[in-house]
């Protein structure tokens, strides 16, 4: 039997089970497309990871995943994780089906299912850089690659919060969440070190970028490049929460480092040291991981996406 050329990989609980309501009529679009494919479910938090290397394994070297920016960090995950083919071989893309679909954005890949699968066939290779980034959690040393944006402080704080509950699904769940918990924030201290420079403070955000779009369309680090083998870093110091709100509609039109409490650098790499007796929180692409001390460096053009 002739293995199919591509693998699938759908994550069923995608904005609120749209991604499996949908499927098949996606089903339909692929076979008009005639793309030829497996597909496989997740069943779990980062089993998108594992279904990765079972696809390698097998040789198959064409991935999509269908949801939304949670799957995209696990598939990623999976593609350097996996020791089974060259990274260098694999091609990936993602038919966007989340809340944010933030890194989407920077690919310019359709929301809409219906124009993006007749265009996946035809669709343009282009590489991208990775992030690797270390953190702590219990008291261990981890790692996480990551396509899209890690953020600390403020950002690791709220993907903590949102873990532990379940009604930021949707646009407006997640806007109540971040008000409701800004006035519940404490600042903590922190060092930032890079370029041998070293910036101690109290940070409301810092932000580490491959592309430049995260919790749904803001713009935390607007001179994020993804292809230019370079870090894009932002970090704002002690706001308050009156100046942050009065200020958010900067988070989305790519203003924000004209606050005079932030400031934007481009680095290879960057570490984030806990100072204190309390870390920093860490996220990437929207979800949490653990806290401080983390390193991050750059691996240049390493992924290969597919995008109109």
């Amino acid at each position: 039997m002739i293995q199919p050329e591509w693998y699938i990989i759908l994550n069923p609980t995608a904005a609120n089970g749209r991604a499996e309501r949908v499927w098949p009529e996606i089903q339909k679009l692929l076979k008009i497309a005639s793309l030829d494919y497996e597909m496989v479910r997740t069943k779990q938090r980062n089993h998108a990871t594992e279904l990765v290397a079972e696809g390698t394994a097998r040789g198959f070297r064409k991935i999509i995943a269908i949801g939304g920016d949670g799957i995209n960090n696990e598939v990623v995950n999976g593609i350097f994780l996996q020791k089974n083919i060259p990274t260098k071989e694999i091609v990936y893309t993602l038919i966007p089906m989340g809340t944010g679909n933030d890194w989407s954005r920077t690919h310019q890949i359709p929301t809409d299912y219906k124009r993006w699968i007749p265009l996946i066939g035809k669709a343009k290779k282009v590489k991208q850089d990775i992030g690797w980034l270390s953190y702590y959690k219990n008291g261990h040393q981890r790692q996480r690659y990551f396509a899209n944006v890690a953020g600390l402080a403020y950002d690791g704080y709220l993907c903590k919060k949102m873990s532990e509950e379940k009604n930021f699904s949707t646009a407006i769940g997640f806007l109540w969440l971040t008000l409701r918990e800004l006035f519940k924030y404490k600042l903590r201290p922190a060092k930032v070190i890079f370029n041998d420079q070293k910036i101690t403070d109290h940070f409301y955000t810092i932000n580490i970028g491959i592309c430049r779009y995260s919790g749904g369309g803001m713009q935390f680090v607007p001179h994020a490049i993804p292809d230019d083998g370079l870090l894009a870093l932002t970090v704002a110091g002690p706001l308050s929460k009156w100046n942050v709100m009065l200020n958010s509609w900067r988070f989305y039109n790519g203003t924000i480092p004209r606050h005079a409490l932030v400031k934007i650098f481009k680095t290879k790499e960057v570490v984030i040291e806990t100072v204190g007796e309390t870390p920093t929180d860490v996220e990437v692409d929207g979800e949490y991981l653990g806290t401080t001390p983390v390193k991050c460096i750059v691996l240049e053009k390493a992924l290969m996406v597919l995008r109109p």
